[in-house]
């Protein structure tokens, strides 16, 4: 028997290991790390808002704060949300191993592996561009020091945190903790954006083959309905071929329903909170020119912009991939030579007919479809709040 979680998600098991979330692994030394983690993610949120105790809050101090603060908010809702769902992944998977279990058919093997390739490919790429990121980030940070050593000059230069924070210690004695605690912070949280995005695009990416499977063996029985003659025996394998096409149709949309519906309140939280951190981010960069400040200072609200703008993209991207896998078994179906089979086998297909006529979309409560559509009016929601908010300075 064929172990899906050492062969197909060995990458994803590593990374989660890291965070403490890997679901068939919950030692006391993963939820001391988990909590150690946590713990880092919201001090980190709480140091931001406790600048709001010593400062003038005005509209363009709270924005400034809530543009960096909700960037970690992201990050422990999706940490929090994984952890409470890490039942439900460990349930996803032995499911997936069940209906992998079932094939037999060496190309219905071989699409499996091509699916895997996919999602190991993304886990990789994903994780090459998070560590470069992140080293990026660092080195940008101490870049005026190794400028200062190499060019000195005898103006001394002040210490800048990359995000806003009130730690009520003096900041250039402790300079070096307090950067080490938000960097910390930093890496963590890119950490479980990355393991556990990485986790549910393979996961997806498996349930796209599950549907290029259900299409497959639709081909197959109708091909070996036009080359062999009919007969009782043949009407009974294609039979059992067709019905097992629309079992694992029917399984793979019960996948990704039940994943949607375990994460439909960590999916509204991060949609609601994207919108706003772009909107946010989008006024910061117009107004840091206005206000005079250092222009390098818009670096960072145009990265959170591309990530927001990445994030989001990918997000609808996959619920467009899985919609398109389930219209391609209609095409299949529809293009088949479906009305030479028998009438039983004809009634079989006419039900995956039926169930096509309505399009098969990952929506989040009823109210939300991931979609490139959706994808486009997020992104145009957010340039609208942030036109609204630029309006009234």
């Amino acid at each position: 028997m064929m172990c899906i979680k050492a062969k197909y998600f060995d990458l994803n098991r590593i990374l989660l290991l890291i965070i403490g979330l890997w679901p068939y692994q919950q030692s006391k030394l993963d939820r001391l790390r988990f909590i150690f983690f946590l713990g880092i993610l919201t001090t980190a949120i709480l140091f931001q808002f406790t600048t709001f105790l010593n400062s003038k809050c005005t509209a363009n101090f709270v924005i400034k704060i809530l543009s960096n603060s909700l960037i970690f908010t992201i990050f422990v809702i999706q940490y929090i949300f994984f952890a409470i769902n890490i039942e439900t992944m460990k349930d996803l998977l032995t499911q997936l191993q069940y209906v992998y279990d079932q094939l037999k058919d060496e190309c219905e093997n071989a699409i499996v592996e091509k699916y895997n390739c996919n999602a190991k490919r993304h886990t990789i790429v994903l994780t090459a561009f998070c560590i470069c990121s992140i080293c990026a980030l660092i080195v940008a940070q101490f870049w005026s020091n190794v400028i200062g050593i190499i060019l000195p000059i005898n103006v001394s230069q002040a210490h800048r945190l990359p995000v806003m924070a009130e730690y009520f210690v003096d900041q250039e004695k402790y300079f070096s903790l307090i950067l080490l605690h938000l960097d910390a912070a930093i890496c963590v949280g890119s950490g479980v954006l990355l393991s556990t995005g990485t986790m549910l695009i393979a996961y997806l990416e498996h349930i796209c083959g599950l549907f290029k499977i259900s299409s497959y063996r639709i081909k197959h029985a109708m091909r070996a309905i036009v080359l062999q003659n009919i007969s009782t025996k043949n009407d009974t394998l294609m039979l059992e071929e067709i019905r097992c096409a629309v079992d694992i149709h029917r399984q793979a949309m019960e996948l990704s329903k039940t994943l949607t519906s375990k994460f439909e309140a960590m999916l509204f939280c991060l949609i609601a909170i994207g919108v706003i951190l772009l909107s946010l981010n989008l006024f910061q960069i117009f107004q840091i020119p206005l206000n005079g400040d250092n222009v390098d200072e818009i670096l960072i609200p145009s990265v959170v912009v591309f990530a927001s703008i990445l994030y989001m993209f990918c997000a609808n991207y996959l619920g467009q991939y899985i919609t398109d896998h389930n219209n391609h078994v209609f095409v299949t179906v529809y293009n088949v030579q479906w009305y030479i089979a028998p009438l039983y086998v004809q009634k079989l297909i006419l039900f995956l007919l039926l169930r096509n006529a309505k399009d098969f979309t990952i929506d989040v409560g009823g109210l939300y479809i991931a979609s490139l559509e959706s994808f486009a009016t997020l992104v145009k929601a957010s340039v609208s709040y942030f036109t609204v908010i630029y309006s009234t300075q």
